[in-house]
């Protein structure tokens, strides 16, 4: 079952872009959206053979979230289920019969770490959501989780050190997700691959640099990493400040 996942910063303005051609030629059986920036009806996109799920913020031209999927989903569901967290669009999760697929678009920090203490409640309870999951089937979790994890995840880890997505407490959020039984696919298949990044500023050409972080994961269960084929960045397709990232997972 091959797996895409990009956030799209404005899913509008990535359709004119190339997003079709890109979603066509990614061929996924699951593609999931961040950062979809839309409404219900503003946008008309059906792409042939796929069911599509949307989760759209009450602010509008504000985060969002969508899944569009070949493969029919036993259930689906929107948000972490808890008031405080819920009206930003920022989750949804798919059950299907080896696992749920889960895509969410992690609150940012913000200039000024402003928001980081919310951020860092969001974490504790998002880690408690999936770990509810998990207690009745593996989980695929994937999208915008906005924190470099390494220094290798990185440029410049040095000067980014008290930046929004490299804080010591996000990077000890996403350290604590890992160790509650979970696995960073891309690092399963390249542990020390350096200069792999999913996002890149619009400013100081930093695209063409290559001076980017890896913020776009799939991130699973442990009881799934016998059946991990493959993870990938395409840092080849345009169309957005990130790139989509991909994984391979063999399914009964």
């Amino acid at each position: 079952m091959k797996l895409i996942s990009w956030n799209v910063n404005g899913l509008r303005a990535c359709c004119e872009k190339g997003f079709e051609a890109s979603f066509a030629a990614l061929d996924a059986d699951c593609f999931c959206l961040q950062e979809t920036k839309l409404q219900a009806g503003q946008i008309d996109l059906r792409p042939e053979g796929y069911e599509a799920f949307w989760n759209y913020a009450e602010k509008k031209g504000y985060s969002g979230t969508a899944i569009f999927t070949r493969v029919k989903p036993l259930s689906v569901a929107y948000g972490m289920g808890i008031e405080e967290h819920d009206h930003e669009g920022r989750i949804i999760t798919l059950e299907f019969p080896a696992f749920f697929l889960t895509t969410c678009y992690t609150p940012n920090s913000q200039d000024g770490l402003r928001r980081l203490d919310y951020r860092l409640q969001w974490e504790a309870d998002f880690l408690a959501f999936l770990k509810r999951l998990e207690e009745r089937k593996p989980v695929v979790l994937c999208g915008d989780l906005n924190v470099a994890h390494r220094e290798i995840d990185l440029k410049n880890p040095k000067t980014n050190r008290r930046n929004a997505g490299f804080t010591d407490e996000e990077r000890a959020c996403m350290t604590r997700l890992l160790d509650s039984g979970f696995t960073d696919t891309f690092r399963f298949f390249h542990p020390d691959l350096a200069e792999a990044y999913s996002w890149w500023s619009y400013r100081f050409r930093a695209r063409e640099k290559n001076a980017g972080w890896r913020i776009d994961y799939f991130i699973t269960s442990r009881a799934l990493d016998a059946q991990l084929e493959s993870a990938a960045i395409h840092s080849e397709v345009f169309g957005s400040d990130h790139c989509p990232v991909e994984l391979v997972v063999r399914t009964p």
